[in-house]
C-alpha cells in the first residue's frame, strides 16, 4: 500500500535520527504510565484480587498502546545499524540499484562474497543479541532467590506468586524483537513491494483460522505481524516515506483509526488494544487489527514529525533524549518491580483497595502513584543502567547456537516468570549459557613502552 521508494544511490551516513530516539523513548515511557495506571488491587485472606483500570476506558489504549511505534522504530534502527556494518564491511548496500549494484556485486568472487556478507550478518546479530539479553541477568539475579526469601519473611506466596509472574511477563517484547533481530539480515535483502503484502497477508489469513475456531493458529501473528510493522520501519531507514507528511499523513492516521473502528464494530476485535482479563485479545496473540492501529499511529507520528524534530534540537530537549535513550531497556525491565514493590507494600502491608476506576477518589489518588514509584525506577536504573553496556566484545561464531538459547530463555520467562519452580532457573541458566556464547573477553591494549 505504500508507494515505491525512487531508485537512487545509497545515502551517505548522516547523523542521528532523534525521530526514531524520540518514538522508543516516548513509547517507553508510555508503556511504563499505562502498566502502572492499570493496577485495580484488593487484598484479603491472604489473597491478592487484581484487575485492570482499563477495562472501563478501552479506547485509550488506541493511543496508549504503542508497542507497533516501538516495534517500528526498532526496524528502523536495526536496518541503520546493519547497514552500517555492511558498509564498514565493503560490501554492498541492499539498496543499491543498477550499474552501480552490479559493478560492486562483481568485484569478488560470489564465494568470497556470500563469506563476507555471512561473517557480517553474524557479528551484528551477535552485538544485537548482547545488547538485548545483557540486562535481563540481573532481573534474574533479583527475581530468582526474592520469591524464596519473601515467603521465608512471612509474605503469602499467593501475592508473591503474582509479583513474581508479573515481572516476567514483560519478557514477551523482547523474545518478539529477538525474532525480529534475526530476521533483519535477511529481510533487508528481500524487496519491501514482496516482503509487506506477504506479511500483511499472513496476518490476515491467520486470524480468518484463528476465529474459525482454531484459537492456537493465532500465535503464527507473533511473526506476521510485528515483522510486518518491523518491515515498515526498514522504508523509514531507506527515505521511503518521505512521501508520508502533511495531508498525506493525516488521511492514513484518519484511514487507520477509522479502520480500527470498523474492525472493532464489526467484530469479533474488542475495543482495547491491550490484553483484558476473560476477553479476546488483541494482544495475545497479535490480531490483524493491531496493523490497522499501526497505520493510524504512524500516520499521526509523521504528521507530527517535523515538529518533534524542531523540540528535538533544543538543548533541554536533547540533553533528555541523550539520557534516557542509553537506558530505556533497563526502565522497561524494572519499572514492574518498582511498581510491585510500591504496590505491595502499600496494599499488603496497609491494606488499601483500589477505588472504583474513573471514580473522584481514583482520579484523586492517579497523581500518587507515579509520584510514588518514579523514585524507585530512578534508584533501580541508576543501580542496574550499566547493565545496559555488555562486558567484553561480541563474537558470531556460535550465533545460531546462542539465539535459540536466548530466545527459548526469554519465552519460558515470559510464561512462567520467576515464581518458584524449576522453569524459571533452567531459562536463566540458558540465557546466561546462550550470551557466553556470543561474548569473549575484552583484548587489553597492549603497553606503551
Amino acid at each position: 500500500m505504500l508507494p515505491p521508494a525512487p531508485a537512487r544511490a545509497p545515502a551517505a551516513p548522516g547523523p542521528r535520527d532523534r525521530f526514531i530516539d524520540i518514538l522508543r523513548v516516548f513509547g517507553m515511557v508510555l508503556v511504563v504510565v499505562q502498566h502502572w495506571a492499570m493496577p485495580v488491587l484488593s487484598y484479603a485472606g491472604g489473597r491478592l484480587t487484581t484487575g485492570n483500570a482499563l477495562a472501563a476506558a478501552p479506547f485509550v489504549t488506541w493511543i496508549s498502546q504503542v508497542m507497533p511505534l516501538v516495534f517500528f522504530a526498532g526496524g528502523a534502527a536495526n536496518a541503520i545499524s546493519f547497514r552500517s556494518a555492511a558498509r564498514r564491511a565493503g560490501l554492498p548496500d541492499t539498496r543499491e540499484t543498477g550499474r552501480a549494484a552490479r559493478e560492486r556485486l562483481t568485484r569478488r568472487p560470489s564465494a568470497e562474497k556470500r563469506t563476507a556478507w555471512e561473517w557480517t550478518a553474524r557479528e551484528w546479530t551477535a552485538r544485537r543479541v548482547r545488547r538485548l539479553a545483557w540486562p535481563v541477568a540481573p532481573l534474574a539475579a533479583v527475581w530468582l532467590p526474592l520469591p524464596h526469601l519473601l515467603t521465608a519473611l512471612g509474605v503469602p506466596p499467593q501475592p508473591v506468586e503474582v509479583a513474581a509472574r508479573t515481572v516476567g511477563q514483560l519478557l514477551w517484547f523482547l523474545a518478539v524483537y529477538l525474532l525480529a533481530v534475526v530476521a533483519t539480515p535477511c529481510l533487508l535483502r528481500v524487496r519491501a513491494g514482496v516482503a509487506l503484502p506477504v506479511l500483511a497477508g499472513g496476518a490476515v489469513l491467520t486470524d480468518v483460522v484463528r476465529f474459525s475456531g482454531l484459537e492456537a493458529a493465532g500465535y503464527l501473528n507473533v511473526a506476521f505481524v510485528w515483522l510486518a510493522v518491523h518491515q515498515v520501519g526498514f522504508r523509514y531507514a531507506d527515505g521511503g516515506l518521505e512521501w508520508l507528511r502533511g495531508r498525506r499523513a493525516a488521511a492514513l492516521a484518519v484511514a487507520g483509526f477509522a479502520m480500527v473502528a470498523a474492525l472493532v464494530a464489526a467484530g469479533p476485535y474488542p475495543a482495547s488494544m491491550i490484553g483484558m482479563p476473560g476477553a479476546i485479545s488483541n494482544m495475545a496473540p497479535p490480531s490483524a487489527c493491531l496493523l490497522a492501529l499501526f497505520a493510524g499511529q504512524l500516520g499521526l507520528a509523521m504528521l507530527l514529525r517535523p515538529t518533534l524534530n524542531a523540540l528535538a534540537r533544543r538543548p533541554r530537549a536533547e540533553a533528555v533524549l541523550t539520557t534516557l535513550a542509553p537506558r530505556m531497556m533497563t526502565v522497561y525491565l524494572w519499572h514492574m518491580t518498582a511498581l510491585v514493590a510500591v504496590a505491595g507494600l502499600a496494599t499488603i502491608g496497609f491494606g488499601p483497595t483500589t477505588p472504583l476506576p474513573g471514580s473522584a477518589a481514583w482520579w484523586s489518588g492517579a497523581p500518587l502513584w507515579p509520584a510514588a514509584l518514579a523514585p524507585v525506577l530512578l534508584g533501580l536504573t541508576a543501580l542496574f543502567g550499566r547493565w545496559e553496556e555488555p562486558a567484553g566484545a561480541a563474537t558470531g561464531r556460535h550465533v545460531a547456537v546462542a539465539a535459540p538459547l536466548v530466545g527459548g530463555a526469554l519465552l519460558t520467562l515470559t510464561v512462567t516468570g520467576f515464581a518458584p519452580g524449576p522453569a524459571p532457573v533452567i531459562a536463566s541458566i540458558a540465557l546466561v549459557g546462550g550470551l557466553c556464547l556470543v561474548s569473549r573477553p575484552a583484548v587489553a591494549a597492549p603497553p606503551r613502552r
